[in-house]
């Protein structure tokens, strides 16, 4: 099992001094949250806490992933970068085919299109984006994704988008993988059939473990148990080897060190960052490497 480290909500001007740590540390990679902005007020239910509000507001500091990926990048030499996640039906896919193909070019292939659908509808709105159809535009998107990525021409005409022969150049070197998040039944019913992997919000262990369950059975349902899949289980409770061995053997590839307001504290300097990430690699990342 391989380890992620969210940097939700982090300063960005320590982001790259906080890829080298992750690396050092011996994190597979890092996890970059993602909204185009937060609106004033909004009427949507937050779908991942009991209260139905986010923890992070409009002060909360949410750089572009791609950008910052690039950055990131630019610092060390295996690390990986995913977004958790990257509301792709907001967005247009031929965009987001240039901005995610350049981060896989610069990157040499480390960087993970995390996606979902989105809940806010304020966001759509005010992008003149329909939210009832985020789903047909989701699926829409990421064939169109992996059709541009394969690099030539290329056309689509789907209910949603369409265009004629087109290329985009230069095409990624490697596959960008495309995981999906979300624990509703269209999500997990996504990653099955699209999806090169899951990405939790974070779950109890027994909770974990259906999805895993679930996800299995959804990918034997659509002939795809043979191929390669990554489920990334962020976990609410506190990472303990056994439940971490249990999940593994279930079909989890990865869990998730919270956001350092969560482990650091809100207050937290860059060096006690680094170190929280140190600790965990002693007391988590290098003990699951022995098993």
């Amino acid at each position: 099992m391989k380890f992620w480290q969210s940097v939700a909500f982090t300063a960005p001007h320590q982001l790259v001094e906080i890829a080298r740590g992750a690396e050092a540390a011996g994190f597979e990679g890092v996890l970059l949250s993602e909204h185009l902005f937060v609106p004033d007020a909004y009427a949507a239910h937050y779908p991942y806490s009991e209260s139905g509000t986010p923890d992070f507001d409009a002060q909360s500091p949410f750089p572009d992933p791609w950008v910052t990926m690039t950055a990131m990048a630019a610092a060390t030499s295996r690390l990986r970068f995913a977004t958790m996640v990257y509301i792709l039906p907001l967005r247009h896919p031929l965009e987001v085919a240039k901005l995610v193909g350049t981060a896989s070019i610069f990157s040499d292939g480390r960087a993970v299109l995390g996606a979902g659908a989105g809940w806010m509808r304020e966001e759509f709105e005010v992008l003149g984006v329909d939210f009832a159809t985020r789903g047909k535009r989701f699926d829409e998107c990421i064939e169109i994704l992996r059709q541009i990525w394969r690099g030539g021409m290329s056309e689509y005409h789907g209910e949603i988008f369409s265009f004629d022969r087109l290329q985009m150049s230069p095409a990624p070197p490697h596959p960008i993988p495309i995981y999906i998040g979300g624990a509703s039944k269209p999500a997990l019913r996504r990653a099955a059939r699209l999806g090169d992997g899951w990405l939790g919000a974070g779950n109890t262990p027994e909770q974990a473990e259906k999805i895993l369950v679930e996800l299995r059975r959804l990918r034997e349902e659509v002939g795809r148990i043979e191929e390669p899949f990554d489920a990334i289980v962020p976990l609410v409770t506190p990472l303990e080897l056994d439940t971490l061995r249990r999940l593994s053997d279930l079909g989890a590839t990865g869990s998730v060190s919270y956001p350092f307001g969560y482990t650091a504290g809100p207050d937290a300097t860059l060096e006690q960052k680094l170190d929280v990430m140190q600790d965990f690699g002693e007391r988590v990342i290098r003990p699951m490497q022995r098993c």
